[in-house]
This record gives C-alpha cells, structure tokens and sequence, in this order.
C-alpha cells in the first residue's frame, strides 16, 4: 500500500510562526478527510487483521448480536408485555447502532495512544487516526444492521425508499457527532490516563437511561426527560425512519446543535493542543 505525499512535508515543525494553530488544525482536519483512501484501506486491514483465518469473521458479531435480540426480546417482551412482531425490530436497529456508538466512544480513547509507535515515526495528519477507527466501527456496523433487514423480513416491515434515505441522513448526523467526539476523547485520554475507565463507566449507565431495550413511551407522563440525553436523539433519527415513522424535529434540532457546539469546543481544543499529542504519548 502505497502511502500518499502530504501537502506539508516533515521537516516542517508543530510549533513553527508562519501560521497560526488554527491554521495548522483545520489543514490536519482537510488532509484527514481528504486521503480518504488512506484511511479506508487501514480501516479495512484493522478489520481482516483482526479476523483473520476467522471463517465468519466479523460476523461472529453479527451471530453474537443476532442471539442477544432473540433472547432479550422474548424476555422484555415478556415482563413488558409488548407485542413482538414491533418490540423485536425496534430493539434490532436500537441495538446494533447502540453497539456502534458504544464502540466508537471506547475506541476514541484510545485511538491515539494504541498508535503511539506510528504517530511518533510517521508525519500524517491527527485526523486520519480518528477516521480511520470511524471507518473500522461504520463496517462493523453495517454488518450488524444485517440482523434488522432479517426481523423486518420476517415481520414484513419496508420503510420504503424515503425511509431508507433518511435513515442515511441520521446516520450522516451521527457520524458527524462521532467525529468530534471521538477526537475531543482521544486528545483528553492520551493526556489523562484515567478517563478511559471513566468513560466505559459511563457508556455502562447511558445504555440503561437510553430507550435501546426499552421504548419511551414506557416513561409515560415523564418522557420529556429523554430530551436531556442527546444519544437518544441521534438514535431515533436513524431507527424511526427505519421502522416506518418519521422523526421528531426536535431530534433533529438536538443532533445538529450537539454536533455543532460540540465541533466548535473540540476545533478549539484540537488547535490548541494537536502538536502536545505526540509528547503525551
């Protein structure tokens, strides 16, 4: 694999004057995006080499996922009471993209420092390292996503063609926040080595206060609470069109603002302390 030439060679340094670190961010943020190939062909190695001589592959965890929602739907279904032929496609599309942003989170934190050797001997952008694990989570994603075509085929759920294409807008929404997030993540966990197991900590308590295995309509006169959590915005953007039903504006309001506020912090932080990553480490 051949590795592409970048705009600004590496005898250029970090902290030089010719250029504010604004500057410098937003070219690390261009060149990131705009090798694209770079960044996909590693994601893909991430994948093969993770699994390889593996028969199914990645879809061990499709296979493992695809258990999970038979079991857990015929037993919240169960206590909840809650007719299967519309609790089972709901918790197959919240579950898989759940398990996506619960790995991008993870992976975010340490997106940097399980690069160390590579970041401290090869000049390419900060970004292209948070792309890259994106990339690797959005395949694993897509295989999952496997498992609600199969329950909406066995139900005969077809969101139609709008349906799908604004599931792909939500999911364009999410990516877009998983982007800051998991760069905002991954300078905080290379500088501070005890935020990792902090932020799995609070991955554990957001899935129970998300409706992933629960529906919201569950907390009655108090649904207005899911207001508060922006994850569930994000989720229902992709799982309602998915299932039939169009999405609030509301969750579409949150998404953009948590994405925008959320990108404008982390461009504020990532200028002001990208070229402190390598020392971190």
């Amino acid at each position: 694999m051949t590795v592409p030439r970048f705009r600004r060679q590496s005898a250029d340094v970090y902290d030089s004057g010719d250029r504010s670190q604004a500057e410098r961010a937003w070219e690390d943020l261009f060149d990131g995006g705009r090798h694209w190939r770079l960044w996909s062909k590693l994601g893909w190695h991430d994948i093969r080499k993770r699994y390889r001589r593996s028969v199914l592959g990645p879809f061990w965890l499709t296979l493992s996922m695809a258990v999970m929602v038979a079991s857990l739907g015929l037993i919240y279904g169960t206590l909840f009471r809650l007719d299967l032929e519309s609790y089972l496609p709901f918790l197959a599309i919240g579950l898989a993209t759940w398990t996506f942003v619960a790995s991008f989170l993870n992976e975010g934190c340490t997106s940097f420092i399980d690069l160390e050797p590579l970041i401290k001997n090869v000049r390419i952008p900060m970004s292209l390292h948070i792309l890259r694990a994106l990339w690797r989570n959005l395949i694993i994603y897509a295989h999952n996503i496997v498992i609600f075509a199969g329950v909406a085929l066995v139900f005969g759920i077809w969101p139609g063609i709008g349906g799908i294409l604004l599931a792909f807008a939500g999911l364009g929404l999410l990516l877009v926040n998983a982007g800051w997030i998991m760069l905002l993540c991954g300078m905080v966990c290379t500088r501070f080595r005890d935020v990792p197991p902090i932020v799995a900590s609070v991955i554990q308590l957001l899935f129970f206060v998300t409706p992933v295995m629960w529906k919201p309509e569950l907390l009655g006169e108090r649904r207005y609470l899911m207001a508060l959590n922006p994850l569930y915005h994000l989720i229902e953007t992709i799982r309602a069109p998915l299932l039939g039903q169009l999405p609030g504006w509301e969750n579409w309001a949150v998404g953009l603002l948590f994405a925008a506020a959320g990108w404008a912090l982390t461009f504020v932080l990532f200028a002001r302390f990208r070229k402190r990553i390598a020392y971190w480490l």
